[in-house]
């Protein structure tokens, strides 16, 4: 399997909890990031929401989508949230918000290996494509959380770990 590690940071001009709520509330993904085609519950996890599972399918900026299930496996409101990921990719992600004079900064670590068989045969060709769209896919993200509190980004950035 072909493995991936990006970190992506996003600095909001909002409160950490208003980031949290919406970063959490993955159901709603579909309605402000365009690449979330749909999200599906398929277990919601304890009163806390640890072992709640979604399954995510993604449409990319590539003739490509992508569908995988997350279950959440840590949850420090309004600062962590950390999840594994199975299907077409596995790994991890992980969201990291902290708090400074009303800017909240936001880290999403996402460690992954692909599934597909074609992902796997032709990464070592296609990894700067990959990388190129996960970037994509990420600032959107970003500049679409930000408009949907209302506020602005001022920091939008991934790279490769």
């Amino acid at each position: 399997m072909a493995q991936y590690s990006f970190v992506t940071r996003w600095d909001i001009d909002a409160p950490s909890e208003q980031v949290w709520d919406v970063i959490v509330d993955s159901k709603a993904y579909p309605q402000w990031w365009k690449y979330v085609a749909r999200v599906d519950l398929i277990r919601p996890g304890d009163k806390d929401g640890i072992g709640r599972v979604d399954r995510v399918h993604w449409t990319t900026a590539l003739p490509y989508s992508l569908t995988f299930e997350s279950e959440i496996i840590v949850r420090e409101p309004p600062r962590v949230l950390e999840f594994v990921a199975r299907g077409q990719l596995q790994g991890s992600g992980r969201w990291e918000l902290g708090e400074a004079d009303g800017t909240t900064t936001t880290i999403f670590r996402w460690k992954v290996a692909t599934t597909k068989l074609w992902m796997n045969l032709a990464g070592h060709l296609l990894r700067p494509a990959f990388r190129w769209n996960h970037d994509v896919l990420m600032k959107e993200g970003g500049e679409a959380l930000a408009r949907r509190l209302g506020s602005r980004i001022t920091v939008n950035s991934t790279h490769e770990d």
